[in-house]
């Protein structure tokens, strides 16, 4: 009979409780801010349109054919909007949730491959960086696609790790089951990253046996019984569909600038040190343990994860496309490794390690209370920075308190302790940041507030547009397609293959306009001014900073 003693038994309920208070806060704060344009706005309404009309096959966004991404975080968002409502919290939910799954993945391999230790460590590097926690908070489609591809990355070290050929073989069946979610979250790099990063591990390290473990036969099979269906059915329903999905959405976005998303070949350097916070000053150790080569292994798991990490950041350095979360899945492979590298670190030099966060929150906190002397003037002069600058400087405290408390654990040995302190510390202090941006600049991408002003107006008779001009939010919270007026952009597919959808003139909706029973419209000022010498009867119903809303009098 194994005997616990009592010393096990609390650090066992204090784990248990430190990653309750952790899901809460994780998850508690998802509908607490307004869906802002354009991401957020955007996946919702697709979720929304997917879940009103009925079409789980061909997704849409505000009514018009949209094939930019694959159809599964559609799924997961339309699922979540009919079981938890129509609001901000079920449409976060999927990011959230893989996120947090994210996490527990990580931790669960560091676990199984060096230790409990390691894996608590893991997943507290994880969870307390700050691109993880603020993306896992915000509605995009990267936290899902980098979810799968941890997965797959976790699961192929427990494989090749396995310590017979049957466990082996399952924990491969979980890697292409994972590369299809991916490449039914976001595309071609749900096996692109993958694949890369094993064919450079086996230039790089000359080994090539892992090759015959991979279940190439038995993991195709199951890869493609996963997403050959949905990618088979759309395109037999939609022509045009294949070209546009893998030609236009991969090779010329990866290869030409036309997506207008250009950068400089170091634009992710700021995000990952910045991203990576607060473990930033841990990078260097973590490449160090990477190059290490162990003899006693047959494979090198840290060599595959920097290989992983450096490529996922080189490869998007050199796209003609790019978003600051593009470079999320490098994240796991970074904290596994981080985690490994703490595994070989005193206390005492860890606690070095702490005067980057202590030195960020510190120059955030002087901002906030002194920034009237060193701060540009054009930026005090913005109430929305001000927001924003109140909201850091609130979160500089209990960041400061944690990175305090970090150094006195460190100091009676405790690691883990000073790692969750900081871990905490971050979701505390982004969500606290995220709160501040919607009060102050969130709201007026938002149309929120304004569709809850027209709504009590529209009948089912009233057409309501969109005249040059589009914010993603306005259908998700009008609760409703919107007509578009002279505007193309990401709707170009769209409305060339269903042209009845939108108008493509400012004359020929004046002529809608006059003809319409009751209608609505949102636009800019500059239309609004078109429109007015034009004659055209319209009576202001709301105006802000950005747009304006006009009805038909």
């Amino acid at each position: 009979m194994m005997i616990v003693n009592s010393d096990e038994r609390v650090a066992t309920r204090v784990r248990v409780l430190i990653w309750l208070v952790f899901a809460v806060l994780w998850f508690a704060s998802l509908g607490s801010r307004d869906l802002i344009h354009p991401d957020e706005g955007r996946y919702a309404t697709i979720a929304l349109d997917m879940l009103t009309h009925g079409d789980w096959l061909t997704p849409r966004l505000n009514g018009v054919l949209y094939f930019e991404k694959p159809i599964l975080p559609y799924w997961m968002g339309a699922l979540s909007l009919k079981w938890f409502g129509i609001n901000e919290f079920a449409a976060r939910l999927w990011p959230a949730l893989t996120g947090f799954l994210s996490v527990t993945a990580v931790g669960f391999t560091a676990g199984r491959l060096w230790g409990a230790r390691a894996g608590d460590a893991a997943a507290l590097v994880m969870a307390g960086s700050v691109w993880v926690v603020a993306n896992s908070h915000f509605l995009n489609l990267d936290m899902g696609v980098s979810f799968f591809l941890a997965l797959a990355l976790c699961a192929f070290l427990l494989a090749q790790n396995a310590a017979d050929s049957s466990a082996s073989r399952n924990w491969m069946w979980l890697v292409w089951a994972a590369m299809a979610g991916a490449v039914m979250s976001k595309g071609l790099i749900g096996l692109l990253i993958p694949g890369a990063t094993l064919v450079l591990y086996s230039v790089l390290t000359r080994q090539l046996a892992f090759w015959g473990r991979l279940r190439l036969v038995s993991g195709l099979l199951l890869f493609f019984a996963l997403v050959t269906p949905w990618f088979w059915l759309v395109s037999s329903r939609n022509p045009g569909f294949a070209w546009f999905f893998f030609v236009h959405e991969h090779f010329q976005r990866f290869l030409t600038t036309e997506h207008r998303r250009t950068g400089p070949v170091w634009y992710f350097v700021p995000y990952l040190l910045l991203g990576f916070m607060p473990w930033t000053s841990l990078l260097g150790r973590a490449c160090r343990v990477g190059f290490g080569r162990d003899a006693s292994q047959r494979f090198q798991n840290h060599r595959l994860l920097l290989i992983w990490a450096v490529f996922v950041f080189a490869f998007f350095s050199d796209s003609g496309s790019k978003l600051p979360s593009y470079i999320l899945p490098m994240f796991p492979a970074l904290a596994l490794l981080a985690a490994s590298a703490l595994e070989g670190m005193s206390a005492r030099a860890l606690r070095w390690h702490l005067l980057l966060p202590f030195l960020f929150w510190t120059f955030a906190l002087c901002a906030w209370l002194f920034g009237s002397h060193f701060l540009p003037a054009r930026l005090l002069a913005s109430e929305p920075f001000l927001a924003l600058l109140r909201m850091v400087g609130w979160s500089s405290v209990p960041a400061l308190l944690a990175v305090a408390f970090a150094w006195l654990c460190l100091g009676s040995d405790r690691k883990n302790a000073a790692l969750a302190a900081l871990s905490l510390s971050t979701l505390l202090a982004v969500t606290l940041v995220a709160v501040g941006h919607d009060r102050g600049y969130g709201r007026l991408k938002s149309s929120r507030e304004l569709a809850g002003q027209l709504r009590p107006q529209l009948t089912d008779r009233t057409e309501v547009f969109s005249v040059r001009y589009y914010d993603q939010t306005f259908p998700f919270y009008l609760r409703r397609d919107v007509t578009l007026v002279d505007y193309a952009d990401e709707f170009e597919f769209g409305e060339t293959h269903e042209p009845a959808r939108w108008i493509p003139t400012l004359d020929a909706f004046a002529a809608r306009w006059r003809s319409s029973p009751s209608a609505m419209a949102m636009m800019k000022a500059d239309t609004y001014a078109d429109l007015s010498r034009q004659g055209v009867p319209m009576r202001v119903l709301y105006r802000d900073a950005e747009r304006l809303v006009v009805g038909k009098p």
